[in-house]
């Protein structure tokens, strides 16, 4: 089997594989849900010799507005502590901020060809999950509170 047709076994046989996306810069681009409602994206961009897998989450609303009510310095630390948290994930990220308010937060992770398998690609679903996870956990712990819904949502298109 060839790489495209690997990962696709391999994410049918987990029973993530939810969408098969045309992407005109991708040679394959997959929707996955993993772990369940979360949804993840995994590409593989054209003439390059990786894979890519990517979760894009918007800020809920009620967080952004409560970051807006916030003072600056709440604000700055919390943004610190997001970068040095996410870089303990050893994944790549994009923070998408705006007056020092998180609006958006983009993680991803490629995999070589060269190193990849089953349990890498595994593995690697589950670094950029719990790298986002980690980013719920931090806003709520700075900025929820007992009546907000901490629900956030996911943006499919990452790679328009």
């Amino acid at each position: 089997m060839n790489l495209e047709e690997n990962v696709r076994q391999w994410l049918t046989d987990e029973d993530i594989l939810r969408e098969v996306k045309y992407d005109e810069n991708a040679d394959f681009h997959y929707i996955v849900e993993f772990p369940n409602e979360n949804i993840m994206d995994v590409v593989k961009p054209t003439g390059k010799d990786c894979i890519i897998v990517a979760c894009a989450t918007q800020v809920a609303p009620q967080h952004t507005d409560l970051m807006k009510a916030s003072d600056n310095k709440t604000r700055k630390d919390f943004i610190m502590e997001l970068n040095f948290g996410l870089n303990n994930f050893l994944v790549d990220y994009e923070l998408q901020i705006a007056q020092d308010i998180l609006q958006q937060f983009v993680i991803t992770e490629q995999i070589f060809e060269d190193g990849l398998t089953k349990n890498e690609l595994i593995r690697t679903l589950k670094r950029v999950f719990k790298s986002k996870l980690h980013c719920i956990w931090l806003i709520d712990q700075k900025f929820g509170t007992p009546h907000v819904n901490t629900n956030v949502s996911n943006q499919n298109d990452m790679f328009i």
